[in-house]
């Protein structure tokens, strides 16, 4: 178990840095054109759907995030594990991220 960012592939790390910080168009930066991202069962394809997730997602409630575990399933596969706390309801949330990363960009997110 881990939770050295270091050990991210730098478009993953700057998500989670923009993500962490709120700053929606660093965060979409790190996502290849046709990107998709997968989050409560819906899924979001291309950078402008994306950005309009993540302005949806940052500003909807207010939460901290951290980062309790990394760890690599393939050599393009990266899982982080975040617990959010936050005034969403239940206030307390386990999720994973399991991130595609290819030709240095972010092809894939999903998040369960």
């Amino acid at each position: 178990m881990t939770t050295d960012h270091a050990a991210l592939p730098a478009p993953v790390r700057a998500y989670l840095t923009a993500h962490a910080s709120r700053d929606d168009e660093a965060a979409v930066l790190a996502f290849a054109a046709d990107a998709t991202v997968t989050d409560e069962g819906k899924t979001h394809t291309g950078t402008q759907a994306i950005r309009a997730w993540r302005r949806r997602a940052s500003t909807e409630y207010t939460y901290t995030t951290d980062v309790t575990d990394i760890r690599q399933d393939t050599d393009d596969i990266w899982v982080v594990a975040v617990r959010l706390e936050g005034n969403f309801p239940g206030g307390i949330a386990e999720l994973q991220q399991r991130f595609t990363v290819r030709d240095g960009t972010i092809a894939d997110l999903t998040i369960d």
